[in-house]
């Protein structure tokens, strides 16, 4: 297991959730524009930000920007040594540097002084662009082994001026490269790593590249924070970490679609009614699984996993089924019966505070089932009947 660090008020690594990421790509002198973005980027499920810090205006900015964000903010610098202290000075949660490139032990010890003194952990990272022109010769090119003993020797540097608040990443464009470097730090070291395909590209084929990466490395046990890299508006990379983490089920929250992918006995508009599930009950955020399946024959088995959906009956009406309850033939606007289910049932959840965990039995269900058990609701602290949801 990797080692905790604190980013604010979260925990990043050590098991706990893993964190999504991403960037902003505004003017971070911009404060309003700025702080637009990371707003957006918050309310998309970014459990933190990061921004660019590449000028003095900018590492005076951090302080608006930290005053008016809702989530933790990461300061992105190269080759000053200055502009990080600044951006710590200015109440930045986390640090990404590369401590070879800001001139010196004497200036790495300065910056590692400062980030203790202000409770920050800095990220090292090396992309398959940025790494030692030593290394690539003795390697041969930006192969895992590159990236990783760049990684490590500049945790090093920190490691020798007392400072292991540390968080890796190695990341190359080539996912299979990507995900061997992550590998082998994995094995050679115990700092949370920051996963992520650099460089993928633009959405859909860098979503992929990301998913598959990324995916592949959390299946491992490997990662504590991913960033899928995407060109133009950051606000997909959100999405789209959270998309990876809820198909492997280490997160929860919001709708996760579950729709059959359609065949000749299809009796409903199974795309239709599955992209206005996505769309209608985007604001939800309590985990909810929803189901929409063509027909009746596998559609109640396949869909048995979600909290509430909907298999086609043929001739227009369909089977609406809830966990835990006996399935009801229904009749009319299909989408619009499931969509005021799921809201319906969303709403009453019973939701674990300060977990990803919830569960459609409302309140009601759950006493009714502790009665036939013989047990008394008043009987049970909160976590304990709260337990009993699932």
């Amino acid at each position: 297991m990797t080692k905790t660090v604190r980013v604010g008020e979260l925990k990043l690594g050590g098991g706990n959730p893993v964190l999504v990421q991403s960037m902003t790509n505004t003017d971070t002198r911009d404060v309003e524009a700025t702080l637009e973005q990371i707003r957006a980027l918050s309310a998309a499920g970014c459990d933190l930000v990061r921004v660019s810090v590449y000028d003095q205006a900018c590492a005076e900015a951090v302080r608006d920007l930290v005053d008016g964000s809702p989530v933790p903010l990461v300061a992105d610098i190269h080759f000053d040594h200055r502009l990080a202290i600044r951006a710590a000075e200015n109440g930045i949660a986390k640090l990404r540097i590369n401590p070879g490139n800001i001139g010196g032990e004497a200036h790495v010890r300065e910056l590692a002084d400062c980030a203790k003194r202000h409770h920050i952990p800095i990220r090292i990272g090396v992309n398959s662009g940025s790494a030692e022109k030593e290394l690539l010769a003795k390697y041969g090119g930006p192969t895992a082994q590159c990236l990783t003993e760049s990684a490590l020797n500049h945790a090093r540097m920190l490691e020798k001026v007392g400072f292991e608040d540390i968080v890796l990443s190695m990341k190359s464009s080539d996912v299979r490269l990507t995900v061997a470097a992550y590998r082998l730090a994995h094995e050679l070291c115990d700092y949370p790593l920051h996963v992520g395909v650099t460089e993928a590209g633009l959405p859909g084929q860098g979503t992929v590249k990301s998913a598959i990466g990324i995916g592949a490395l959390l299946l491992d046990g490997i990662g504590d924070t991913i960033r899928v890299s995407l060109s133009g508006d950051p606000l997909p990379e959100a999405q789209a970490g959270w998309d990876i983490l809820r198909a492997l089920d280490l997160r929860r929250r919001g709708v996760q679609l579950i729709a059959c992918p359609t065949c000749g006995r299809t009796g409903i508009p199974v795309a239709e009614i599955g992209a206005r599930v996505e769309k209608e009950l985007s604001d939800i955020r309590i985990p909810l699984k929803v189901a929409v399946m063509g027909c009746v024959v596998n559609g109640l088995g396949e869909g048995r996993e979600a909290d509430v959906g909907i298999a086609g009956g043929g001739n227009g009406s369909g089977v609406l089924f809830v966990r835990g309850e006996e399935p009801v033939r229904v009749q009319g606007d299909l989408g619009d019966i499931l969509i005021r289910k799921a809201r319906i049932d969303g709403k009453n959840a019973l939701w674990v505070p300060g977990t990803d965990h919830a569960s459609i039995a409302t309140e009601a269900k759950v006493v009714n089932r502790l009665a036939e058990q013989g047990i008394k609701k008043r009987d049970l602290t909160r976590e304990e009947f709260l337990k009993h949801a699932w």
